[in-house]
């Protein structure tokens, strides 16, 4: 049962606890708010983030500054042709001193990982990360190892270099919380980065002022958790899931662009990054404009177009877009 805001028991934890973060990122990244929001909303939310983008559009910087400003491990693969599954998840050494096997971890086992490039490692150590972002544990030989209560995945691909280049599996494309596309900054924006480059070259840039502690975050993602989510907004998320699968039953247009709808881990995923968006708003409860804020990048990279609408031009966040258009607002 949902604990709401006006139960006994229920502390809320304002948003302002996320102002060391914010004001870090915002000293690294000019402009790309849509890339801060959803990298918080997947913090708060537990899940991984993928974010896709051109080449130079800070994607790798603004992981990494999220990285600094959270108390915790941080690594960054660059995925290659020639990655194997062993140098993520790491592998048993023999210890002649010991006469045995010694088990020893990965870059898997940090706390944040930056999956720079993902697309460019073949289907092997595409297939190495699903147990660990699905299940949060790893399986070496007869034996399984759990990750760490903070892991997060934040992977990004190039959408244009095709060559040396392997589509993700749909099935580690379900995994990822949310799919966020990176476009290029606005004119004051370029500006802004110019300055900022400027100022680096003469100064190097500064450590955030403080970190957020693991224990913080834990406890703003138990209080997000606790954010109302009436019945009814679980019946239009679950509507909003339901017609992507079953287009004809609101719009034929529809039926005629999607060859495979949302799965499951999309109804949830619209209802933690939901909450995750009300809490970031200081709100108390979870709203229609919430799910809808949200909707794009949980429902991205789960939709599978037809070849015909393609051709039409149309693409998933034409779909997603015509989708919360046709479902009815409860």
């Amino acid at each position: 049962m949902a604990i709401t805001s006006h139960d006994k028991n229920y502390r809320r934890i304002e948003p302002s606890s996320l102002d060391s973060v914010r004001t870090h990122l915002a000293a690294r990244v000019i402009g790309q708010r849509a890339l801060v929001d959803s990298m918080l909303i997947c913090l708060i939310s537990e899940g991984h983030l993928l974010v896709e983008g051109m080449p130079g559009l800070a994607k790798t910087t603004a992981v990494k500054a999220l990285a600094e400003a959270i108390e915790g491990d941080y690594h960054r693969i660059q995925f290659t042709p020639d990655l194997l599954p062993s140098d993520l998840i790491g592998t048993d050494i023999y210890r002649h001193e010991k006469g045995d096997f010694e088990f020893r971890a990965g870059p898997l086992f940090h706390n944040v990982l930056l999956a720079d490039e993902i697309n460019r490692a073949p289907a092997k150590v595409q297939s190495a990360l699903l147990e660990a972002m699905g299940e949060q544990q790893v399986t070496v030989g007869l034996k399984t190892y759990t990750l760490p209560k903070l892991f997060m995945v934040l992977a990004t691909q190039n959408p244009i270099e095709q060559e040396g280049t392997y589509n993700l599996p749909e099935a580690q494309l379900d995994r990822f919380l949310m799919h966020v596309w990176v476009d290029y900054p606005n004119r004051d924006e370029e500006l802004a980065i110019l300055a900022l480059d400027s100022s680096r070259q003469q100064a190097a840039p500064q450590p955030p002022a403080g970190q957020l502690s693991q224990d913080q975050l834990f406890r703003i993602r138990e209080d997000a958790a606790r954010l109302y989510l009436d019945a009814q907004l679980n019946d239009y998320i679950v509507d909003i899931v339901q017609a992507s699968r079953k287009p004809e039953a609101y719009d034929e247009g529809l039926k005629r662009w999607c060859r495979f709808g949302a799965s499951p881990r999309a109804t949830l995923a619209l209802a933690r990054c939901a909450r995750a968006r009300a809490w970031l708003d200081g709100d108390d409860f979870v709203a229609p404009q919430h799910i809808q804020a949200v909707a794009p990048d949980v429902l991205r990279h789960r939709i599978l177009l037809t070849f015909e609408g393609e051709a039409e031009g149309v693409t998933t966040d034409d779909y997603v877009k015509r989708l919360l258009e046709v479902v009815a607002i409860p």
